[in-house]
């Protein structure tokens, strides 16, 4: 069976720091595209970082030069490191596997929260 599990979300202030972390399992996890998009209240989900089997990394417009997407495919882990916080970051932050071909698979989610 297919999972996703995200981990490392939580409070913090504007300005900080935060890594988090999606654990899968149930893929060939090194012929996937891992992503990591984002939802905040109210708003519908938008993409945040991607990386390729390659590790070709991509990012949105506003999280470049503070967001760090990375894959450790010996543990099956893609990781967001996300510095320098603004309150605008705050969402439900949702892992993404894409294969070559098939429908993509997506974890629950993991909240981050930053307060002024």
């Amino acid at each position: 069976q297919v999972q996703l599990v995200e981990s490392g979300g939580g409070l913090v202030q504007t300005g900080g720091s935060l890594t988090l972390s999606c654990v899968a399992s149930g893929i060939t996890f090194s012929d996937y595209v891992l992503a990591w998009y984002r939802r905040a209240p109210g708003m519908q989900p938008e993409w945040v970082a991607r990386i390729t089997p390659t590790t070709s990394t991509y990012y949105r417009n506003n999280v470049k030069g503070r967001f760090t997407i990375s894959r450790d495919n010996a543990k099956n882990t893609v990781n967001l490191q996300m510095n320098d916080l603004k309150s605008e970051d705050t969402a439900v932050y949702i892992c993404n596997a894409q294969p070559p071909s098939g429908h993509n698979f997506w974890g629950k989610g993991t909240p981050v929260t930053v307060s002024s």
